[in-house]
């Protein structure tokens, strides 16, 4: 069995690229706004693939050693708009005439469910995520990186795939 591919470039530096292309995306986004999740996606992976293509590559010259593909999915919470800041008047519930209250904000919670991170439970959604494989295992990867947004109401998943040309 061939060994195992190490990323092509430090997973430290990957974190950071990941980081810093969600920071980027969000930049000015104060909650998760589904008309936007497009263009955030669209700069997310666009940032990702040109560093990563850029540090991978250190010899503008030479051919490419790898092909990349990125992929970001972006997950809401069932975040109360009350904790995002975000007004009710713009929320994207459904409600009848004259109805002022969307379901995130009508039940009246005064203890605050904690999951076992110590993070506050309401609200979080639950999400398994999963990819599956066949290459080399000596030449060809895939990564994932889980961008936590929680102050915005979302999460972000980043996932490279590295193929050897």
């Amino acid at each position: 069995m061939a060994e195992k591919q190490e990323n092509p470039l430090p997973t430290n530096r990957l974190k950071q690229i990941a980081n810093d292309a969600c920071d980027s995306a969000l930049n000015g986004a104060e909650f998760y706004d589904h008309s936007q999740t497009g263009q955030w996606n669209n700069t997310i992976i666009n940032n990702m693939l040109r560093a990563v293509i850029s540090e991978a590559m250190p010899d503008k010259s030479a051919a490419p050693t790898y092909k990349f593909a990125v992929s970001s999915t972006i997950v809401q919470h069932l975040v109360p708009t009350s904790q995002l800041n975000k007004s009710k008047g713009t929320s994207t519930g459904t409600s009848t005439e004259g109805d002022t209250t969307d379901a995130a904000t009508s039940s009246d919670s005064t203890a605050t469910a904690t999951a076992t991170d110590g993070k506050p439970h309401i609200g979080r959604r639950g999400m398994h995520s999963a990819t599956g494989a066949f290459w080399n295992e000596a030449t060809d990867g895939i990564w994932s990186y889980k961008y936590d947004g929680g102050a915005k109401g979302l999460d972000i998943v980043v996932v490279l795939l590295w193929i050897a040309i």
